[in-house]
């Protein structure tokens, strides 16, 4: 058990949960910060009210329902057990993170380490805080697999080698930050999308662990990322891609497949061109 102290930014579903029960386990916590929301404004109920964004927002609210109905997330980070926080007394909630009380809570609280998993944007001053650094899980393996629903993107491009997450240090782009580890879960004939990212966050929650371990050793982790990749956006997965999916893994798409968990830790070391793929 690292004695590193930790400050943790997540969300609020069962993964955010289960993976900052994780880290507490791992460490000293200070604090569990998670969002409630911004107030809404006139101008933002406005650009809510564009009839495209109104499409948008619930296509993805169908889909979502869809495919998260029944509590399958829950059972799967929890079992039988209520998801919940182990450290519910080390809760904070603020309107997003990059509000000031965010960042007047870090410097109040010095922690070593600020862990995210799970939030909106981090842009602003917070960015400099933790004396060890701030760091984020992403659900893809970036630079290839930036932004958001990458399992998705990863098997509609015909890459189930490629799905994964990404641990890195987090700086003012999105998921540009420098790389730590990439963690890619067991892939087998009959998984779907839900059940690999789930298996890839669950993996992806003890190296993250592992990484205070060794930052505590004072290990050297990290590589800057290649180039830019490619950045997935909500808006890009609709009915059509949903569609095509679907009968990509009717078709066969991981029949007769069966690849191993694979952890690839980065360092200064590593050769620039050999972080374009996880293997």
């Amino acid at each position: 058990m690292s004695d590193l102290s930790i400050m943790i930014l997540c969300g609020r579903t069962p993964r955010h949960l289960h993976v900052a029960n994780r880290l507490c386990e791992n460490a000293r916590p200070l604090a569990i910060v998670q969002e409630t929301g911004r107030r809404l404004t006139a101008k933002r109920v406005k650009a809510r009210l564009k009839p495209s964004t109104i499409v948008r927002k619930a296509w993805r609210w169908l889909r979502d329902r869809r495919r998260y109905v029944g509590g399958g997330e829950a059972r799967f980070f929890f079992g039988d057990d209520t998801p919940r926080l182990t450290r519910e007394d080390l809760l904070v909630q603020v309107p997003y993170m990059d509000h000031p009380d965010v960042t007047a809570l870090a410097d109040r609280l010095q922690p070593d380490v600020i862990a995210v998993f799970g939030t909106s944007l981090i842009r602003g001053p917070l960015l400099s805080k933790g004396r060890l650094g701030i760091f984020n899980l992403h659900g893809g393996l970036s630079p290839q697999y930036r932004g958001a629903d990458c399992t998705f993107w990863a098997l509609y491009n015909g890459e189930p080698d490629q799905v994964g997450c990404t641990l890195h240090r987090i700086d003012a782009g999105i998921d540009t930050g420098t790389l730590i580890a990439y963690i890619c879960p067991e892939v087998h004939e009959g998984d779907d999308e839900l059940t690999l990212f789930w298996r890839g966050v669950k993996d992806s929650a003890d190296v993250y662990a592992e990484l205070l371990d060794r930052l505590e050793r004072g290990e050297s982790v990290g590589r800057p990322q290649p180039n830019k990749g490619r950045l997935y956006q909500v808006k890009q997965r609709g009915w059509r891609e949903e569609r095509r999916l679907a009968a990509q893994m009717d078709n066969g798409l991981l029949r007769g497949l069966h690849l191993p968990k694979r952890v690839r830790w980065f360092t200064a070391d590593d050769e620039p061109a050999a972080q374009a793929k996880a293997h």
